[in-house]
Formats: C-alpha cells, sequence, structure tokens
C-alpha cells in the first residue's frame, strides 16, 4: 500500500497575523506568506498550516468565525486567498487551512437568527437548552443551568439569552457558541463548507477542537474528579470528569464521515486537534486500516523532558499506539503553548538536537513559526493581553501561573516574525505592531541565523536536505538501539533495502562508544566523527549514519 503524502510530510504551521505585513497596518496578512513563501521553501519544507483567516470579529484572533467562506479584511482578499493557494502549488507545496467545525462566533448570522426565538429556521442550529429550575430562571445563576458541564477553559459553559429564555452552550469562551451537529442541516452545511475550500484547491484541514463536536444526546450531569486542571492526556479538570461533552462515539463516527466527504476530492489531510489519552486519539484515527482523520496531534509531548530516557519511552509508547498504516505526529510549540526553547532554557545545542530528532524520528514533524529561529516568549500583563483568556483570570497572581507551568496569555507565543534588524524587526513598516515585537529582534531574526554557518536555522535547513533525500526518514519503520551509552539515544529507520542510524547525545558530556556505519549524512557538530568502529559525539550533539 502507498504511504499518503500527508504521512510523508513535514509541517510549517502560520500564525498569519504575525507573520510578515504587506500593507503597513500592522498585522500580518496573506500577501505577506505569499512574499516569504520562498523562505519556507528554501527551508524544505513541504506543507503549510495556516491558523484561520475567515471572517471574524477577532474576538479569539479568528477561531471566532462569522463567515467560513469569506476572507477577513485585515487579511486581504478572496483573490489573495486563491494566489496564496496556487503560489504554493506553483513550489511543489501543500496548503492546510484551519477548519474550526465546532463553534462560530456570537456574530455569525446563522447564531443572530438562532437567538431570536425558539421556531426560526436557524433555532436548532446551536445548543439551546432550558433552565435547570425554568420555574425560577435564570436569577439562581450556576444552580440554575441545564447541567453540570464546564468550559474548556475554566467555568460554566452554558450562557443565558434573555430572546429565548435559554442557555446555548460554549465548549471555549462564551462568544464562540457550539454548532448543534446532531441537526442533519448543520452538518451537511458544514461539509458543504469543507467541499468549498477543497474546490478552490486547498489540501485539507487542522481541525479545531475536534473531540467537543458532539455532547451527551441527554446531556447528562458530568460526574464529581478531585482533578484541579485537564492534563493533555486527560482533559478532565476543575473538579469534574469531562465524561459527557468531551470524546462523544458520535465524534469518532463523525472523522469518518468527513474523511469520506474529503476522498471525494482525492488525498487529502485531516490533522485533528484532540485531548485525550492515546487511546482515544486512536479512534479519531479510524480503525485498523486508518479511515477517520489522517493525522491527530500527541500534545504529552509539548511538556516533554529533555533526557534520553524520556524520548526513548516516548517513541516506545508512540510506535505501541501509531503501528502502520497510522502515522503519529511530532510537535514541541504551537500558537497555544510556550515555545519549545523556553524548556530548553534557550540553549540552541537543545534546540539543534531537537530538531535532530524531530526531523528523523518516525512522524510528521510540525514545526510553528520562528522555532527555526529560536524565537522565544515575551511575558505581556494579563490586564492589557488581546488574548481574552488571561482576562478570566486577572484576580489570580501571574507566578501561580508559571508554577503550574500554563500558558494562559497566549499572546506571549504569538508575536510578530523577527525577520531582521530593522525596526518591528522587519516585520512591519507600520508604526505600531498588532502585538509588541520582542526585544531580542536585533540577535534573534531570521537574516542574522542565515548567515551564521552554525545556526538553529541553517541546522534545520540541513536536515531538511536530508529528510528530503532519504526515503527512509519520510516513510520507514523504526527500531529502538539498544546497548547505547547512558545519555545516548539511538534508533533506525528502515525501508526495503535503505537504512539509516540517527544517534543523539542528550548529556553535556561528549561520549565515545563502538557503533559500526558506513557513512556520515549529518552531524550537529563539526568534532563528532566515526571512523574504524568508534562513534565520538559531543555533549549535546548528534549524528544520521547510512549503512
Amino acid at each position: 500500500m502507498n504511504t499518503p503524502w500527508y504521512h510523508k510530510t513535514t509541517i510549517y504551521q502560520i500564525y498569519p497575523r504575525s507573520f510578515f505585513d504587506s500593507n503597513r497596518d500592522g498585522i500580518g496578512d496573506l500577501k505577506g506568506i505569499i512574499l516569504k513563501l520562498d523562505y519556507i521553501h528554501q527551508l524544505g519544507f513541504e506543507t503549510l498550516w495556516i491558523s484561520p483567516f475567515f471572517s471574524s470579529p477577532q474576538a479569539d484572533t479568528g477561531y471566532d468565525i462569522s463567515s467560513y467562506t469569506d476572507i477577513a479584511p485585515e487579511y486581504g482578499s478572496m483573490d489573495e486567498a486563491l494566489q496564496l493557494i496556487d503560489e504554493v502549488h506553483q513550489r511543489g507545496m501543500k496548503i492546510v487551512f484551519d477548519m474550526v467545525m465546532n463553534h462560530t462566533s456570537i456574530e455569525h448570522p446563522w447564531f443572530k437568527e438562532s437567538r431570536t426565538s425558539r421556531n426560526n429556521p436557524k433555532s436548532d442550529w446551536y445548543i439551546w437548552r432550558d433552565s435547570h429550575l425554568p420555574s425560577l430562571g435564570e436569577g439562581l445563576g450556576v444552580r440554575a443551568k441545564p447541567n453540570n458541564w464546564q468550559s474548556l477553559t475554566g467555568g460554566s459553559g452554558w450562557h443565558y439569552s434573555p430572546e429565548r429564555k435559554q442557555y446555548f452552550w460554549s465548549s471555549f469562551l462564551p462568544f464562540q457558541p457550539d454548532l448543534n451537529y446532531r441537526n442533519p442541516e448543520v452538518k451537511k452545511t458544514m461539509s458543504d463548507t469543507v467541499r468549498f475550500w477543497l474546490n478552490k484547491g486547498v489540501d485539507g484541514f487542522r481541525l479545531d477542537i475536534f473531540n467537543v463536536i458532539y455532547k451527551n444526546a441527554e446531556f447528562r450531569n458530568n460526574p464529581f474528579s478531585f482533578k484541579l486542571l485537564p492534563t493533555e492526556d486527560d482533559p478532565s479538570g476543575f473538579f469534574q470528569e469531562a465524561k459527557f461533552n468531551l470524546n462523544q462515539p458520535e465524534s469518532f463516527a463523525f472523522a469518518k464521515e468527513l474523511r469520506s466527504v474529503c476522498d471525494e476530492f482525492g488525498e487529502k489531510i485531516l490533522l485533528g486537534e484532540v485531548s485525550g489519552d492515546r487511546s482515544i486519539i486512536r479512534k479519531f484515527l479510524g480503525d485498523d486500516v486508518n479511515n477517520g482523520l489522517g493525522l491527530v496531534f500527541d500534545f504529552e509531548m509539548l511538556n516533554f523532558q529533555f533526557s534520553a530516557d524520556y524520548f526513548r519511552k516516548l517513541i516506545e509508547r508512540i510506535e505501541i499506539h501509531f503501528p502502520d498504516p497510522f502515522m503519529p505526529v511530532y510537535v514541541f510549540s504551537n500558537h497555544d503553548r510556550r515555545r519549545s526553547i523556553h524548556k530548553l532554557g534557550e540553549d540552541l545545542r537543545k534546540a539543534k538536537l531537537l530538531a535532530l530528532l524531530q526531523l528523523t524520528v518516525r512522524g510528521v514533524p510540525c514545526v510553528y513559526y520562528g522555532e527555526e529561529i529560536g524565537m522565544t516568549d515575551l511575558p505581556q500583563p494579563f490586564n492589557t493581553a488581546m488574548d481574552p483568556v488571561p482576562h478570566k483570570f486577572r484576580s489570580i497572581p501571574r507566578f501561580v501561573f508559571d508554577l503550574l507551568g500554563l500558558t494562559i496569555n497566549r499572546d506571549e507565543v504569538r508575536t510578530p516574525m523577527q525577520w531582521d534588524s530593522t525596526p518591528n524587526a522587519g516585520f512591519s513598516s507600520a508604526g505600531k505592531t498588532w502585538l509588541p515585537v520582542h526585544k531580542n529582534y536585533s540577535k534573534i531574526n531570521v537574516e542574522r541565523a542565515s548567515k551564521a554557518e552554525d545556526s538553529l536555522l541553517n541546522t534545520i535547513q540541513g536536515l531538511m536536505k536530508v529528510r528530503n533525500h532519504e526515503r527512509s526518514l519520510q516513510e520507514g519503520s523504526l527500531e529502538i538501539l539498544s546497548g547505547l551509552p547512558k545519555g545516548i539515544l539511538g534508533y533506525t529507520r528502515k525501508l526495503n533495502k535503505e537504512k539509516v542510524a540517527i544517534l543523539l547525545n542528550f548529556d553535556p558530556q561528549p561520549r565515545k562508544f563502538e557503533f559500526e556505519y558506513s557513512e556520515c549524512l549529518f552531524k550537529l557538530s563539526k568534532t563528532d566523527n566515526l571512523a574504524n568502529a568508534k562513534l565520538h559525539l559531543n555533549g549535546y550533539s548528534g549524528m544520521i549514519l547510512k549503512a
């Protein structure tokens, strides 16, 4: 069986508002992405995932959509969106749009109509419920709400609408009401929305919070839990088990239905954002033939520990849960979480080693913009945040979230791309950018990194050349090597007669040991060497060897 292209690809995530401003308004736009396509292509990435740029009030910077088939004017026009698709394809690359299927903006015409009455044509397009105590209405607050379900950001997800004298449900924020997929009209309309963009040439979709699309039909109360905060492998939290509002059987079935819609247009990618343990994730991917979503993020690794033992165990677990024909996704940062360089103590040697692992392990690597130059988080106060989430937690001191390792103000990881050392880091010639540019832009930028032979940027570009040349690194099997010195992680990738070995030293001290391979394809340190079956690896270094 042929491996689908999306199991062999490499993904570069663009947050469009922060990538490049072409019209001097301080906001990144579609034309700006077009102008920077050659940069991404030369790096070696094959697929672009672009966060939403559809029409939106921008209350959640694009994840609150008011029209799925129009472009927000600050990002550009439909003509520019189509030009972007075409320009990506001209370079032999793929383009993935971010599809927010679970909810719309409260400003979407569908919701505006839905909330006017209980019997209008859109009245059942969203999730509406009467008060648990209808005779007393809204006055009793949380006790009157339809059930005890909590939103993903904490607190009740039920919000009262005086027009209908009912509550609507929002899984995320109050201005993002959830669509009702038990209504066949909603399902058909959203499937047609997917078809609309596939007809325009899009190569697939990243699916936002896909595991919350269906909720329990009987709206049963969630059980109590002692768990305070959600984690990557267990979305329950806020002292409640998320049993009836997440990961419902109908959502697993819908993954297969959506896959069949995409199959009408050939081989298209569906990349799901879901939360739960790996047995849950597998259900979204389908049966043994992978007939559901094509890929799903495995978010446990966002909290990675920088050690050989951690990654060895991680890879072993992933290989058990995602054997062929499934493929895992390796991701260490995104638009919602702290940049990976933070967990590495801003040590570029460690960042290079992490990139070596990400681009050689069996899986699809997904890299967030700016990771390739080591962009860092920019701490910002909660009370001035563009991000609506931290405004829910302004009464809690910031150090509490820092101690818990939580990213509450997502502005901190969405700052403008640092292209050069000119004002605003070359992102924009406007007087003011939508978010402040990090003050370290004169030292951390693309122009400076491209001129330094041993920079993280050039390291990743070199790794990409090896990966894109060696088919075994794209679709080969993986076997972890045993008997290696402490601190060394090693594995082989094999496809037919092609075989390569990857050795990574997670220890700061150099390591010498016997290892027989014929050719070095890549090494992080110039003084790493393999001679007479003796391998020398410097601290925080690694090599790719070919049999």
